[in-house]
């Protein structure tokens, strides 16, 4: 009885258990019944090139790479490498460790005839600074036993650079605070705290000016101070001091001037006592709104436009090459010049060798000294550097392709930047190309635009730069850049306002420049081209039909340039309209398929040729200039171009001083664009990217006999009676196939990556 009892009470259970799943199942179908299905991870209709291991001949260094090559010079007993993260001015470190970009010909020997895989190698830069030199290194193959060469002479023509050409260190920051602290903060803490409530609750921040000084082997900086708010970079006081730090030695600095309210001071103890003695202007402090917050004012009322893969992503990213519909490119991410990417190609074609960002530089202007000789040169800093952890949703769309990133430099170890670049389909929302024919043969066609984004955003200081490379469906290339971030300020005095615009409580956004450097090292059918420019001119004719009346009429002007000077289009001078760089071969009509330079700037005017700075960042001087390619003439500017500017490694103009022949040779475009920022009261609390950027379009020409998008998948087209057909609209069937995005969580990592400025 016992056990029949134990029996039906188990049947019992199993009963009461099944029609509880029963109507669990029958709630989640409801549920979800009205819910779309996930969208796929990739489109199966779309037509999608091959990735190919070809393209980590460009790769940036692995951390295990990286780790590598530092343990190897640390272990070169005969350099005594210090291994702190905090390296002092007078020890001997590692500065930068970063991939050697391999020859060009070793390379494309590889990618195109199945030869030899370039040695893979690292840049190694070391500063010396216990014999007061610098010198670069060259460390491979990282696939084998290591072994270094000295490449300083190779590179610079020289066998040491100058130490103080070297960028301020994060070590070398920190002797620079505890510096600040003693020499200046002590010694007038009465003064600060009556003028600007400092205290231990009220710091304030250092921002420094560039160059740091007037000529060759100088380090005396001018140091401007700032409220310890967020956006600090509008919230001068109107209190700076020139620092002499070129010894290695700490005890051997000082403080050579000071600045209070627009007055001099030969010693911080001069200061102090006409202080005291009443005999200067005072400043008086005021409590002051943080009206440089980025804090949203009002509470968020929802969610804006995103966008997602209705059909699955149309591109893939693997290891450093992207693939998307007709195009496929390599990618990397310098520590010191940012973004760039390879071997461009276009329906297999090869577009371009290499496209990359190679400076940015800003001339600011102003009364106070600060910021009166300021010259920034970002790549000295590094560009790519500061790209940190892209924030979903804001900084690239919520559905995008994030990659991580790793960089070795001025640290002890590798670094990680997660998801520091940003790959994304996007539908600009414009058509590409359409026509609605409203006479005789009624009808519509239409392509959207959509293109593919390769993007990151670095942060350099008061400036965030976002840097997009984009690959549209017609063959074209778009490299641009906008700009964002704080503007520089200093505080308003007598006479600021002939530099600028007061934008807060006694703030002043101060007029500056923009330059931005591109490389386009173009390959159009290959490594023979020539370099064309195209324009118009009217010419007076007679009416065939008329000949007594005349008419003023449009017409081609061709030319064919055959040297360096002869392409080196100057700012300020009339330039052809139409840049190509073109091959000798011919589309179907008989023209030389070519690819177009179309620049977008709104440039201020370069710094005059008469100052000794201008060397360093002579690129600026040219909208376009074409150079015979040379593996020594890597990049437009050098990591020391900042610290001397005066006697730089790397002085552009040189490269067209030699006058090269550049018919049938394999030829390099050098960009810039910019814009001129007049800063203005909707600066605050910060700049904003409309109107603020430029860049270049690589456009075809006659490259191909019609226009490739019309082979996209994204065409349209109908005719009255179809406009419902999904034949050739699949947008019209788009109700059926709808699905939901799958999201990843959102998380952010990026504060991980900042500097820090002590060992812990």
């Amino acid at each position: 009885m016992v056990a029949q009892a134990s029996t039906s009470l188990i049947k019992c259970v199993l009963v009461v258990l099944l029609l509880i799943s029963l109507i669990v199942n029958i709630v989640l179908i409801c549920l979800n019944s009205g819910r779309a299905p996930k969208c796929q991870a990739h489109s199966p209709q779309t037509p999608r090139a091959a990735h190919t291991d070809h393209s980590l001949i460009f790769a940036d260094l692995t951390p295990e790479e990286y780790h590598k090559v530092r343990d190897y010079m640390w272990e070169r007993k005969d350099m005594m490498i210090s291994r702190s993260p905090l390296a002092a001015a007078n020890e001997t470190f590692i500065f930068l460790i970063d991939l050697a970009l391999p020859k060009k010909a070793a390379a494309l020997d590889y990618l195109d005839r199945k030869g030899a895989k370039p040695r893979r190698e690292a840049s190694v830069v070391v500063f010396h600074g216990a014999q007061g030199y610098i010198k670069e290194y060259t460390v491979g193959p990282l696939d084998g036993q290591l072994q270094h060469r000295d490449v300083t002479r190779e590179k610079y023509k020289t066998d040491t650079l100058n130490i103080n050409s070297r960028p301020v260190t994060i070590g070398e920051y920190a002797q620079i605070f505890s510096f600040l602290d003693r020499a200046v903060f002590q010694k007038v803490e009465k003064i600060l705290k009556e003028s600007f409530n400092y205290g231990k609750e009220n710091k304030l921040n250092p921002f420094e000016g560039m160059p740091r000084g007037v000529k060759s082997g100088d380090r005396r900086t001018w140091i401007s101070f700032f409220r310890d708010m967020s956006g600090m970079y509008i919230h001068p006081v109107g209190f700076e001091v020139l620092i002499n730090h070129e010894s290695a030695n700490q005890s051997k600095w000082s403080v050579e001037k000071v600045m209070y309210n627009g007055q001099y001071f030969d010693t911080i103890e001069e200061f102090r006592d006409k202080y005291d003695a009443n005999q200067i202007k005072k400043i008086v402090h005021e409590k002051l709104d943080n009206y440089a917050s980025l804090k949203p004012r009002s509470a968020p009322t929802g969610v804006g436009p995103q966008q997602f893969y209705p059909q699955g992503q149309r591109f893939s990213v693997k290891n450093n090459q992207v693939v998307y519909l007709h195009w496929t490119f390599a990618f990397g991410l310098s520590s010191l010049t940012g973004m760039r990417v390879f071997d461009v190609r276009f329906r297999g074609e090869r577009i371009a060798y290499e496209l990359s960002v190679q400076e940015a530089m800003s001339v600011y202007g102003s009364v106070t000294p600060g910021m009166m000789l300021t010259k920034f040169l970002d790549s000295s800093i590094g560009i790519g550097r500061f790209a940190h952890e892209l924030v979903r949703g804001v900084d690239c769309p919520y559905a995008a392709t994030y990659v991580d990133t790793y960089r070795y430099i001025d640290t002890a170890a590798v670094q990680r930047f997660r998801k520091s670049v940003c790959v994304f389909e996007h539908d600009t929302g414009r058509p590409l190309r359409r026509h609605f024919s409203d006479f005789f043969h009624n009808k519509y066609g239409g392509v959207a635009n959509s293109a593919l984004v390769f993007r990151t955003i670095t942060a350099i200081g008061n400036y965030d730069y976002m840097w997009d490379f984009i690959f549209y469906q017609s063959g074209s290339v778009e490299a641009r850049v906008h700009a964002t971030g704080y503007i520089s300020s200093s505080f308003k005095v007598d006479g600021s306002l002939k530099y600028g615009h007061q934008v807060a409580k006694n703030t002043l956004g101060n007029i500056h420049t923009h330059f931005l450097n591109f490389k386009v090292d173009l390959d159009v059918l290959g490594v023979k081209n020539v370099f064309q420019t195209k324009d118009m001119t009217y010419v007076d004719v007679p009416l065939p039909w008329m000949p007594e009346r005349r008419a003023k009429i449009p017409q081609l002007v061709e030319n064919q340039l055959k040297t360096e000077q002869e392409a080196a289009l100057r700012y300020g001078t009339t330039i052809p309209r139409y840049l190509h760089v073109a091959s000798n071969k011919t589309n179907r009509w008989g023209h030389q398929r070519s690819y177009r330079l179309q620049v977008i700037s709104f440039s201020g005017d370069h710094l005059p040729e008469t100052e000794p700075e201008e060397k360093s960042m002579s690129w600026a001087r040219y909208k376009v200039a074409i150079t015979k390619h040379k593996d020594s003439e890597q990049t437009s500017s050098s990591l020391y171009s900042q610290n001397d500017m005066w006697s730089p490694m790397v002085d552009f103009s040189k490269f067209i001083e030699d006058n090269e022949s550049i018919e049938n040779e394999d030829l390099v475009a050098w960009v810039t664009a910019g814009f001129l920022h007049i800063p203005h009261a909707e600066d605050i609390p910060n700049t904003v990217t409309v109107g603020n950027g430029g860049g270049v379009i690589l456009r075809p020409h006659n490259y191909f006999d019609e226009d490739p998008s019309i082979l996209s998948p994204d065409g349209v087209y109908f005719e009255p009676g179809s406009e419902t057909s999904c034949e050739y609209n699949k947008l019209a069937c788009l109700k059926d196939e709808v699905c939901s995005p799958s999201i990843d969580p959102f998380t952010y990592h990026g504060f991980e990556g900042v500097m820090k400025f002590d060992e812990k």
